[in-house]
């Protein structure tokens, strides 16, 4: 039996946006993932040994490509060595709004900016476990140089 055509205006089903895509609070909890998983210095390989899963499976889920069940957060948040609420920390209005959920009783489509967020680029990742294995005296001298050049006119 053939379904019948989704209407554009109809919301996606399972938690997707209405195009389909990946639902934004999904993609946030990847990320989280993936920035934990550098600053620990553990491969997607070993995260997913220890989670019992494939690499592949572990790239989807840092992508939202993946949903995670309460089960696998738990397991992640041990394996991590964070709290299950750590995983939803500074997630933007936008994205939070974009639950599914919210999703389903919004009048108006939400807008979610496709941008990534600096916490999830490589290099900003890196720069955070060279500034772990300093003294917190030399971290302090550091950040305080970072603010008077990002703040200079």
């Amino acid at each position: 039996m053939l379904k019948p055509a989704r209407n554009p205006s109809q919301r996606a089903a399972r938690g997707r946006t209405p195009s389909g895509g990946a639902n934004p609070v999904d993609i946030h909890v990847g990320r989280r993932v993936r920035v934990r998983r550098t600053l620990l210095g553990l491969s997607q390989t070993d995260l997913a040994n220890a989670l019992g899963l494939t690499f592949q499976q572990v790239q989807k889920y840092e992508k939202g490509a993946n949903r995670m069940g309460a089960s696998r957060l738990f397991d992640l948040s041990r394996i991590l060595g964070v709290s299950i609420t750590w995983f939803f920390e500074e997630m933007a209005e936008g994205v939070a709004e974009a639950s599914p959920a919210a999703m389903r009783s919004a009048t108006v489509d939400p807008e979610i900016s496709q941008v990534a967020d600096a916490e999830s680029r490589r290099e900003t990742l890196q720069l955070v476990r060279a500034l772990e294995m300093l003294s917190p005296e030399q971290r302090s001298i550091i950040e305080t140089m970072i603010h008077n050049l990002a703040t200079e006119e």
